[in-house]
């Protein structure tokens, strides 16, 4: 047989290595598959400082953020120190159904002027990352700061949305300041809309993945090092006002069990059509939500809902995250975490479709978590033995997976939400992945494109 004919690299280095002579194997390139060229996007030293200073702005834009959110909190359910949740149940039931009735009549007339005078105008920092879209300043800030409000006083929406799409804006203005193309101003969103998840949550590892996995699509060296840059850069920086430790404090390191490994085999399908059917309800809700004069009083009529709802289950109350702590620590009976996995994805698209905006993360992590331990629960009945809480570390990761189409993201983020986990990896994996692959296969929307075309209105 000839020899086969010997075709040159095609991974390029792009800029040359400073380090002109090739090592003996007699490549000229570096042919490593996620260390070619830059790609779309140079990382030149312009690009590099945009980089890090879009990390500072994210993370403070994230730490001033969640000042508002936990002000608000304060205010809305007077309490002064302990968790949302704890303030929430201890304030009376008329404390509880003003909060969310006064976050209706704000929400409302604050997203009707904002959107009457910025008409046209974006402030979505998905789309921006994916398309190139341009960002408006005066949009995105007055979004966020509404959307902190009504979260503060009890909406059930994530509060990640926010800064996220401050640290998205804030890296489409410098890269339109210092003069960036339009590859490195994409990827420049991209970096800051992972930074201000990284910094409200003290996950840097994950917000670097949300930049790489979800927003880029792609984890190569010329993605990966920028977002890792910036999204630890707003973390460090966001230390300013937030804690330098994990959301969810308190969580054991669970052992692994059998038990565990079938439970994750047998719910990861389940868990994966279960998300199909949330990002379906996301996105109808989303395509027709209040708009014009109706979201004046359609967030009262919603968030009045959620008020009457509350009284009796005031967990929620918020973006869901003491339904995850709480799961996570194997509390709750089987009849009430059906009930919260039921009524936590429904009143938080009752509230998406009265116009407001938030963000989706924890209630998705706060579904998945509910549902894990209500599965998990039902489970040990046959094979007991392994704690509540494993099933609901590993149905919060597989929902948000599914969820998000981004499974390793979605396994960082319990990982370092939580500060534990490691030795779950295998069902946390199996789940995940199997949850991901039914949910790309029966539908393959996430809770970030199935919103898309409703947002920009």
């Amino acid at each position: 047989m000839p020899d086969p004919v010997e075709r040159p690299s095609e991974r390029i280095r792009v800029p040359a290595p400073l380090l002109g002579r090739r090592i003996a194997t007699g490549r000229g390139a570096t042919e490593q598959p996620n260390a070619g060229g830059d790609g779309e996007a140079a990382l030149t030293p312009r690009f590099w400082a945009a980089v890090l200073l879009t990390g500072v702005v994210a993370g403070l834009f994230g730490a001033a953020m969640m000042a508002l959110l936990t002000t608000v909190e304060h205010i809305g359910f007077g309490y002064d120190s302990g968790s949302f949740q704890s303030g929430v149940e201890q304030a009376s039931g008329v404390r509880r159904a003003v909060a969310l009735l006064v976050a209706g009549v704000i929400g409302g007339v604050g997203w009707y002027l904002l959107r009457r005078f910025t008409k046209g105008q974006r402030a979505e920092a998905d789309e921006a990352a994916w398309s190139g879209a341009a960002l408006s300043w005066p949009r995105s800030l007055g979004t966020s700061v509404l959307s902190e409000i009504v979260i503060g006083l009890g909406a059930s929406l994530g509060r990640e949305a926010a800064p996220k799409l401050m640290g998205a804006v804030s890296g489409s203005l410098l890269a339109r300041w210092t003069g960036l193309d339009a590859g490195q101003r994409r990827l420049l969103v991209a970096c800051g809309a992972g930074a201000g998840l990284a910094a409200v949550y003290d996950v840097p590892l994950a917000g670097a993945l949300f930049t790489a996995e979800i927003l880029v699509g792609v984890i190569t060296l010329p993605v990966a090092l920028p977002a890792l840059v910036c999204s630890g850069v707003a973390t460090v920086t966001a230390w300013v006002y937030l804690p330098a430790q994990a959301t969810y404090l308190g969580v054991p390191d669970y052992p692994l069990t059998p038990s565990a490994l079938v439970w994750a085999v047998l719910a990861g399908p389940v868990i994966g059509l279960v998300a199909v059917a949330f990002i379906r309800l996301v996105a109808f809700v989303s395509h027709h939500r209040a708009s014009g004069r109706p979201v004046l009083v359609a967030p009262l009529v919603a968030f009045g809902v959620l008020a009457g709802i509350g009284q009796v289950y005031p967990q929620l109350f918020g973006n869901g995250k003491g339904i995850v702590l709480d799961a996570f620590l194997g509390q709750g009976s089987l009849l009430l975490l059906l009930v919260l996995f039921v009524l936590k994805p429904l009143v938080t698209v009752l509230c998406l479709g009265s116009g407001a905006t938030g963000g989706l993360l924890t209630p998705t992590l706060s579904t998945g978590a509910a549902l894990g331990g209500f599965l998990g629960l039902a489970w040990s009945l046959l094979w007991p033995g392994t704690p509540v809480g494993v099933y609901a570390l590993i149905g919060a990761a597989a929902m948000l997976g599914a969820g998000m189409q981004a499974p390793l993201t979605a396994l960082v983020l319990v990982l370092e939400l939580t500060d534990t986990g490691f030795a779950l990896m295998v069902p946390l994996v199996i789940a995940t992945a199997l949850a991901t692959v039914v949910a790309r296969r029966v539908d393959g929307y996430s809770i970030y494109s199935g919103r898309l075309a409703a947002l920009s209105r």
